[in-house]
């Protein structure tokens, strides 16, 4: 299917073939001629797969330049509204487009909301504004909330509420996500008319997925990451961590035993969290530390290695992180470090996911490293930012898709059960 047929208008059309994209993507082909009807739409599908210019084309077509605030859009994160909110500039000259997030400005933001259309914004600061009365809901045509999934995970279901419920009646509302669980169908069957639900299947090749772990004991982790990537030839490296503080400790390691790493997660400030993905974009750095929160809504192209240093407590979320490499027909690799925290965390993610094929690896000669100790003191964070309010990451990579129709676009048995957990545990820390 080419864009022509979806019922775009010229203006889009044009802006679309400047930017180099021939064929819609998968959650594109099947939300757009929906969205365009203005019928509601729950649409599923994996960060990276195009969502974003889906629910922009339904903006272009509804919003009215200088007219007021017309559509929102709600994202989990501060990173990931700046990233919706260039996105959808990308597309309209016409509209002034702006993002509201904390940790910046309040004045500029209130300057600002005074000659926009489009809004983007984490429900947090959005409420701020409504509570201050420096914006309104009152004429919003279409409401966007992205990453529905993680603003559950995150806490947000009590501000999505009465956001929504400041919202008119007659609007037309998107909600996408990359998982529909049985939370976000109540949400659904509150404030969603007769929706359309579509589904893209995930762009990761199974094919072309490899997955191994390894049992370890908790203080050779460290070390035999070391030693993984500084032996293996990988390009682009996420490592993820379950906790802001054990993807410090990974961070601070790896550059002190030489291999250059940043991290990124909700604990930094605005404005560390914006060098730190500068830095990252600019490719000063090939292995992004990160945590599940930080890497929601990321999109990073070419990555070639995903690893696990804890497997994670949501047996979802590591299918969210596995996603993150093995598209467009490249080859990937995940590779999970067990201890005993771990065991119950990934028997859980064999029973969720049997058809995935993880198979344990012999752990090989791991070296003796330098470890630093981290002070979270020392690490940039905002401590005045509440709560995992905020969180999540910007890339460089486009929101909308691939370019061409080159490659794959989507995006066994079960493994051998770790052993059981061992019984008295460890004296040393848990990194």
């Amino acid at each position: 299917m080419k864009f022509e047929e979806l019922g775009l208008n010229k203006n889009i059309l044009q802006v679309i073939s400047k930017m180099g994209y021939t064929e819609p993507t998968q959650i594109q082909e099947k939300s757009i001629p929906a969205i365009l009807e203005g019928k509601d739409v729950i649409g599923e599908s994996a960060t990276g797969s195009g969502k974003t210019f889906a629910f922009a084309v339904g903006i272009l077509e509804k919003v009215k330049p200088k007219a007021g605030v017309q559509a929102l859009v709600l994202t989990p994160t501060r990173e990931l509204a700046e990233q919706v909110r260039e996105a959808i500039s990308l597309l309209t000259r016409e509209l002034k487009v702006m993002s509201i997030y904390g940790g910046v400005s309040m004045g500029d933001q209130i300057h600002n909301l005074k000659t926009s259309e489009v809004v983007v914004a984490t429900p947090g600061r959005l409420l701020d504004h409504l509570n201050r009365r420096t914006m309104n809901l009152n004429q919003i045509k279409i409401l966007v909330l992205d990453e529905v999934d993680r603003m559950f995970d995150m806490g947000f279901i009590d501000d999505i509420n009465e956001i929504i419920r400041l919202c008119p009646k007659e609007r037309q509302t998107l909600f996408f996500s990359a998982t529909i669980s049985g939370r976000i169908k109540s949400l659904t069957a509150k404030y969603m008319h007769h929706p359309i639900v579509v589904s893209a299947a995930s762009d990761v090749d199974p094919t072309k997925l490899k997955q191994v772990y390894y049992d370890v004991s908790r203080n050779m982790k460290m070390g035999l990451l070391y030693h993984l990537l500084s032996k293996e030839d990988t390009g682009l490296v996420m490592v993820f961590c379950n906790s802001r503080r054990t993807a410090d400790f990974v961070e601070t390691n790896l550059n002190a035993n030489g291999i250059k790493a940043t991290a990124i997660h909700g604990g930094f400030s605005q404005n560390k969290r914006t060098k730190t993905m500068e830095m990252f974009h600019s490719a000063k750095f090939n292995v992004l530390v990160c945590t599940d929160v930080a890497a929601r809504g990321l999109h990073i192209d070419n990555v070639s290695h995903v690893y696990n240093y804890e497997i994670p407590n949501d047996a979802r979320d590591y299918k969210h992180r596995i996603g993150r490499t093995a598209r467009a027909g490249n080859d990937g690799k995940v590779v999970n470090f067990l201890c005993d925290f771990d065991y119950q965390n990934f028997s859980k993610v064999q029973s969720e996911y049997r058809q995935f094929k993880i198979e344990k690896v012999e752990v090989p000669e791991v070296p003796n490293i330098k470890i630093v100790k981290v002070e979270r003191e020392d690490r940039g964070f905002n401590r005045n930012s509440p709560r995992g309010r905020f969180g999540g990451n910007r890339s460089g990579g486009s929101r909308f898709g691939n370019r061409s129709s080159s490659g794959s676009r989507f995006g066994g048995n079960r493994s051998e059960r770790p052993p059981q957990r061992r019984s008295g545990g460890e004296s040393q820390r848990r990194y």
